[in-house]
């Protein structure tokens, strides 16, 4: 969710600062600040509300230093305001710290530090960590951190700094990412790669329990015992200006258009070029890894929970293993029956999830193997997993994802048939048939692309609605829980899914004449209850946008509206269906004058429980 950055070096450090936590906005924050060093003291700059307002108090006051830290904050203790703001410092000013996360104990810390006079200026549980940076300090300044850690529990990144040693950050991390950049005569601190992208390339990535002295010239990174840990150099090899919006009036609708390339690349490699079958090397899995398992088990939030659902359809229908799906978030207060003979499969844009995470440790302790699908190579899950597949969607910046969910229907597609073929469920006839029709994806959906003025008509026609409603059946079900999610979270309409057989169990009492309803019609064996459906909707005189096949003449008879999809393969329909409700839920919001990119109240990366 929030976002860190810290800079030493000759340079000054508050430009770098405000640049790197632009280049994270897309984590979402309610309010910014920076610490600088000035010589002498460590002053503080923070605010509520945008970077911008952060940015233009700092152009009239400048902050002067080559010593700085600097955070935007989502807040999870006390509502946004500059009090609450990070950074935080204790009574003296003498330590200032940001921190990404939670600390669990923070009351009982707090109501122990007023006893002995500390004086409290926010609500957060951050503030704790600042004083209890005070209260510990005899003079060694790593020698307090490490006492601090030994206090707080919960989940974290922090960064520390002391007016008294002035050379130096220290950072750590426990369930939440930390990144060092390394450069020449400078270091750089930020919990993402994008902010510091423009200034190195060479990183370290720190891992739970580790702990940083970032000097200008050096970075030492030991244990939290003190013992040395040898981190390897982790090399960026992506551009920054995947990350600019290239044009675009948004991030969401530049990321919809990269679709056709993110499908391409995440199945480069993966997809025999003679279609003769799909291959994961970074698996490596040989028929008794399959034939072993008695259960698959699917954990995921938001729209990665969603990819799950179609996931669940694909492997139980060409690898037939059982599947349970479940959110991450409750995953593990239902004492999951999972053991050895599981996989559990975690799905996280970010790989930085925390109730995914926390849901992928549970599973491992049950002794089940866990198998990750994630976009952000080193990212926390992709560590914490057995087996990583990454969907190479590239840098994704819009709070709602789009390439992000197309790639991992992509990877679950593609884990169905590489697992039913292991298992020899897929005969070799209906694997080159689902190969092919995989390949045809990216064309399909630059197709799709193509002509999209129908679909932002009826998305201004109808982005006034108040409420909208989408019905599907089998693998359309899992598409309309994906595309009213997409509605709601950028348009704010009131928007709900339905498996459109459940109508005359209550649903259809909230169809009323002029509401709208999107109504998916793409799996053929369903086919004709889905017209059954739609005529019910009709017949309260709703107004239904129907999504079906091209080709198939009869929907269009029934509905107000059609937008038609290239046909595919039944299993592979979701990945091209979703695209037009991706476009309706943009343009529904561009119509309402939504901040689409950054939708209230919401976060690219949810790494708070």
């Amino acid at each position: 969710m929030c976002g860190i950055v810290g800079y030493i070096g000759p340079d000054q450090a508050a430009p770098f600062l405000l640049e790197g936590m632009s280049k994270l906005e897309y984590r979402g924050y309610d309010s910014a600040g920076i610490a600088v060093f000035d010589g002498s003291q460590i002053n503080i700059d923070k605010s509520v509300g945008r970077l911008n307002i952060l940015a233009k108090k700092v152009e009239m006051k400048p902050l002067t230093g080559n010593l700085g830290i600097g955070h935007t904050r989502w807040a999870t203790h006390g509502r946004p305001s500059d009090a609450n703001s990070h950074p935080h410092t204790d009574c003296t000013g003498k330590f200032v710290v940001v921190h990404n996360g939670i600390i669990e104990n923070y009351m009982h810390i707090k109501e122990k530090l007023i006893a002995k006079g500390h004086i409290f200026t926010s609500e957060t549980d951050t503030e704790v960590v600042a004083h209890l940076l005070e209260e510990y300090y005899e003079g060694d300044f790593e020698a307090t951190v490490k006492k601090v850690l030994e206090t707080i529990e919960g989940s974290y990144a922090l960064v520390f700094m002391c007016q008294d040693e002035p050379d130096k950050l220290i950072c750590t991390k426990q369930d939440n990412p930390l990144v060092i950049g390394l450069g020449e005569g400078e270091n750089f601190i930020a919990s993402d790669i994008p902010a510091i992208i423009s200034r190195t390339r060479r990183t370290y990535i720190l891992s739970d329990g580790e702990m940083a002295i970032v000097t200008k010239d050096s970075v030492w990174v030991t244990n939290r015992q003190g013992v040395p840990v040898t981190k390897k150099v982790f090399e960026v090899n992506w551009d920054a200006e995947a990350a600019e919006k290239g044009g675009y009036e948004h991030f969401m609708i530049k990321e919809i258009y990269e679709q056709p390339k993110a499908v391409r690349e995440t199945m480069t490699g993966r997809v025999a070029k003679d279609n003769s079958g799909v291959a994961f090397e970074e698996l490596k899995w040989i028929k008794e890894d399959v034939t072993s398992l008695k259960k698959i088990a699917i954990v995921a939030c938001g729209t990665a929970y969603h990819a799950g659902i179609v996931g669940k359809y694909l492997i139980e229908n060409l690898a037939r293993i059982p599947v349970e799906v479940d959110v991450a978030s409750e995953f593990r207060y239902r004492s999951p029956l999972i053991d050895d003979q599981t996989l559990t499969i975690v799905i996280s844009q970010s790989g930085e999830t925390l109730d995914t995470l926390a849901a992928l440790k549970e599973a491992k302790k049950l002794g089940s193997r866990v198998l990750a699908i994630t976009n952000v190579v080193g990212s926390s899950i992709a560590r914490e997993a057995d087996q990583v597949i990454y969907t190479w969607a590239g840098p994704e910046i819009a709070v709602a994802s789009t390439k992000a969910y197309t790639t991992q229907l992509i990877v679950m597609a593609m884990l169905a048939i590489y697992m039913g073929s292991l298992k020899g469920k897929l005969p070799q006839a209906r694997v080159l048939e689902l190969c092919q029709e995989l390949r045809e994806l990216p064309n399909h959906i630059h197709e799709l692309l193509e002509d999209v003025e129908p679909i932002k008509t009826f998305a201004q026609q109808y982005g006034f609605n108040e409420d909208v409603f989408f019905l599907g059946r089998s693998l359309d079900y899992a598409v309309a829980l994906e595309g009213a999610l997409k509605l709601k979270e950028i348009s704010y309409i009131h928007a709900e899914a339905y498996a459109a057989g459940e109508l005359k169990h209550g649903t259809l009492a909230l169809i009323i004449e002029g509401v709208p309803v999107i109504a998916l019609a793409t799996q053929k064996d369903v086919y004709e209850k889905m017209l059954s459906n739609i005529k019910e909707v009709k017949a309260r005189d709703a107004v239904v946008i129907g999504i079906g096949l091209k080709g198939d003449n009869q929907i269009e008879k029934y509905v107000d509206h059609t937008i038609y999809i290239p046909a595919t393969d039944k299993f592979l329909t979701p990945i091209l269906s979703v695209i037009p409700l991706q476009l309706l839920a943009y343009y529904a919001a561009a119509t309402r004058g939504c901040d689409v990119d950054k939708p209230r109240n919401l976060a690219k990366s949810v790494t708070v429980e």
